[in-house]
C-alpha cells in the first residue's frame, strides 16, 4: 500500500507586521532585516487550533470528500492550545472528522515528521489522514528582542493523505534529531524562544544537505531531477547555501518567508500549497520536502506530485 496526496490548504492570520513596524521601536531596519534574512513581512493573530483548522477546511475542500471518512488527524506544533488535550482533538472535532486525533512536536521539522506518520498509519489501514503543520510563534517570541522578533510569525497548512493500492507517491524519506544541540534553539514553559543564530544557521545548512541527500538516494533520485524543493521558511541564506550544495538552483525552490516569516511547523505546507495554488505543480513532478529545527531536528520526504 502507499499514499497519495488528495488535497491541501492553508491559512494566515489577517494582521500583517512589516519590518517597518520593527524598526519604529527597535534597533533594526528594513533593509538590515531583508539582507540577512529576506523577510520583508509577517502575519501574528488568531490561535494554533483556530489556523489548523482553516487550513484543514481549505484542504478538505479541495480533495472533494467527506471529513468524517479522514481516520486519523496529526496535527504538527509545537504552540498547542493547551498543554493537553492535543490541539489536534480540537481540529478534529471542528472539522468533523472521525478516528484518532494527535500532536507532533518536532519543531520546525513537525510537518514532515506528521507526513510520515501519516504515510505509516495509511500504510497499517488507515484509509485517509489529515496533516497539519501549525503554529502562533509570536506568542512565545519576545517582540522586543531583536534578534527573534523578527524572524517569526504565525501561519498553518494541511494535506489530504488518502490509501492506494501499489507503492503510492511517497518515494523516500528521512528523519533525525541531535538531542546534544538542543541548547541551540529552545523556549522553556512560560518563556520565550531563546537561539544561537550563528550556530543554529551553521547546523541547519549541513542537516538540511544531509537529510535531502539520504532521501534522494534512497528514493532512487538525482537532485537535478527534483522538480521542486519546499524547505522550511527560516532564512533565504540558509536555503541558498542549501541548494548551492546540493545541485538544486533557487529557481526549483518554493519560498514564501518574504511575506510569512518563520512559522515553524506551518512553513514547509504553506510554501507547498503556495506553490501547487499557483501552477508551479504537474503530474509526474518530483517535490522534496525539508525541515530543521529545535532539537535539533530534521526530517526530508520526496513525493511525486498527482494523485
Amino acid at each position: 500500500m502507499g499514499i497519495v496526496l488528495r488535497g491541501w490548504g492553508s491559512a494566515l492570520p489577517e494582521k500583517i507586521v512589516t519590518n517597518a513596524d520593527f524598526a519604529s521601536r527597535l534597533d533594526t531596519s528594513d533593509e538590515w532585516i531583508v539582507a540577512r534574512t529576506g523577510i520583508r513581512e509577517r502575519r501574528f493573530g488568531g490561535s494554533t487550533g483556530t489556523l489548523a483548522v482553516e487550513a484543514g477546511q481549505r484542504a478538505i475542500d479541495q480533495a472533494g470528500i467527506d471529513p468524517a471518512t479522514i481516520d486519523v488527524v496529526v496535527l504538527a506544533t509545537t504552540t498547542p492550545d493547551q498543554v493537553m488535550p492535543a490541539t489536534a482533538s480540537y481540529v478534529q472535532e471542528q472539522l468533523g472528522c472521525g478516528g484518532g486525533a494527535m500532536d507532533v512536536n518536532a519543531a520546525c521539522s513537525g510537518f514532515v515528521y506528521a507526513l510520515v506518520a501519516g504515510a505509516g498509519l495509511c500504510e497499517v489501514g488507515a484509509e485517509r489522514v489529515l496533516v497539519a503543520g501549525a503554529d502562533v510563534m509570536s506568542r512565545i517570541t519576545d517582540q522586543d528582542d531583536r534578534g527573534t522578533a523578527i524572524l517569526f510569525g504565525d501561519g498553518a497548512g494541511a494535506v489530504v493523505l488518502e490509501r492506494v493500492e501499489g507503492p503510492g507517491k511517497l518515494l523516500g524519506w528521512d528523519l533525525g534529531s541531535d538531542g546534544s544541540l538542543r541548547h541551540l534553539l529552545s523556549c522553556d514553559a512560560g518563556g520565550y524562544t531563546q537561539m544561537n543564530g550563528k550556530e543554529v544557521f551553521r547546523q541547519a545548512v549541513r542537516v538540511m544537505v544531509d537529510s535531502c541527500s539520504k532521501t534522494l538516494a534512497r528514493a532512487g533520485i538525482a537532485p537535478a531531477d527534483v522538480t521542486l524543493l519546499v524547505p522550511h521558511q527560516a532564512n533565504t541564506r540558509i536555503v541558498s547555501a542549501a541548494c548551492d550544495r546540493l545541485g538544486i538552483p533557487m529557481d526549483r525552490t518554493a519560498l514564501v518567508l518574504e511575506r510569512t516569516g518563520n512559522t515553524s511547523a506551518g512553513s514547509v505546507p504553506l510554501a507547498l500549497a503556495d506553490a501547487a495554488d499557483n501552477g508551479r505543480l504537474a503530474d509526474g513532478d518530483i517535490v522534496l520536502l525539508c525541515g530543521f529545527g529545535a532539537g535539533m531536528t530534521w526530517a526530508s520526504a520526496v513525493l511525486q506530485w498527482g494523485a
